[in-house]
């Protein structure tokens, strides 16, 4: 798949999600074979530039490319300032965010709030297309609510102001997480458009991908909660998508050495005594549905220090290949 100049592996992306995909988890999940990770998204306002929060998030030290910058407002000119000022930082792909549908973002009219205005949506990627020369790609649902999916016309004023991918989550933004994704709305955008699109929601096993891609005909995967704690998925679904055949699930030994070598990402990122406390809901996530997890879970949350939490995962795992 191609977004502007950069031509991908492959259609499967991971998705931009707040709390999660830092460079940590971006490092892991294109080792294991996403051909491109957008990082959490980071507001476009000006005063927060320089908050520890953003820099962290936008610390892409060593990290293969292309790099994708997600970015979040609702002032197509402080979108616009957004865009270069992340460009010159090493951005070489800026990616709008009208998919949130978390309240604090809705409620200061940005994220998936944005569809409910569809020419303010116009003006944003006009504003924010015309300030950088990299791509520049939209996340989207497929409306405000159910009875009134507009993601067609968002997709056609998409095309128009010359953004080079759309992602689709398939719900509204009244949906949130609830109930099952649908598709029927993302085939239509893809039936209508000449930018790749890439459809993304309820997509947790390889079956579910080449499921997802025939109904919609969609040019790429978006995977995001289904990966937390997984990051083989990516290799999973690469492997099903060009063979059709299953890749083993990871042994023991390789859960460990990916666990491990996430926690020692997050304590380089954030420093020990942050990154121990981010490391504990990867932990959970890795850990489900091995023996004793939920109760190791329950200890290794009240460990405060990096070293020694470190080291309890490692002791977890002793014991289960004993």
């Amino acid at each position: 798949m191609r977004i502007g100049a950069h031509v991908l592996r492959s259609g499967l992306i991971v998705a931009p999600m707040a709390g999660i995909t830092d460079r940590p988890f971006r490092r892991l999940a294109r080792r294991f074979g996403a051909a491109l990770a957008v990082c959490e998204m980071v507001s476009s306002r000006p005063e927060l530039r320089e908050s520890r929060k953003t820099r962290l998030r936008l610390d892409h030290g060593a990290e293969a490319g292309p790099i994708s910058v997600q970015i979040a407002g609702s002032d197509p000119r402080l979108l616009a300032e957004a865009a270069r000022h992340n460009v010159a930082l090493g951005a070489q792909i800026i990616d709008i965010n009208m998919g949130c549908p978390a309240r604090k973002v809705c409620n200061v009219a940005a994220g998936s709030a944005l569809l409910e205005d569809e020419p303010l949506v116009a003006r944003i990627l006009e504003a924010v297309v015309g300030a950088v020369e990299v791509p520049v790609t939209l996340k989207i649902r497929t409306g405000p609510a159910p009875q009134r999916r507009n993601a067609l016309r968002i997709a056609r004023i998409a095309e128009a102001a010359g953004v080079q991918m759309l992602a689709i989550h398939g719900r509204t933004r009244a949906c949130a997480f609830a109930g099952e994704a649908e598709y029927q709305t993302i085939a239509e955008v893809k039936s209508r458009l000449r930018i790749p699109v890439v459809a993304n929601g309820d997509v947790a096993t390889p079956e579910q991908a080449r499921q997802v891609l025939e109904r919609t005909g969609a040019d790429g995967i978006m995977v995001g909660r289904a990966a937390q704690g997984r990051p083989w998925l990516f290799r999973q679904i690469a492997h099903y998508l060009e063979t059709g055949r299953q890749v083993a699930a990871p042994a023991l030994g390789e859960i460990k050495q990916v666990l491990l070598e996430h926690l020692e990402g997050l304590y380089e990122l954030y420093g020990e005594e942050q990154g121990a406390r981010v490391a504990r809901k990867h932990i959970g996530w890795t850990l489900r549905g091995l023996p004793e997890a939920e109760a190791f879970r329950g200890r290794v949350v009240r460990i405060e220090a990096a070293r020694e939490q470190h080291a309890a995962v490692n002791d977890y795992f002793a014991r289960l290949a004993a």
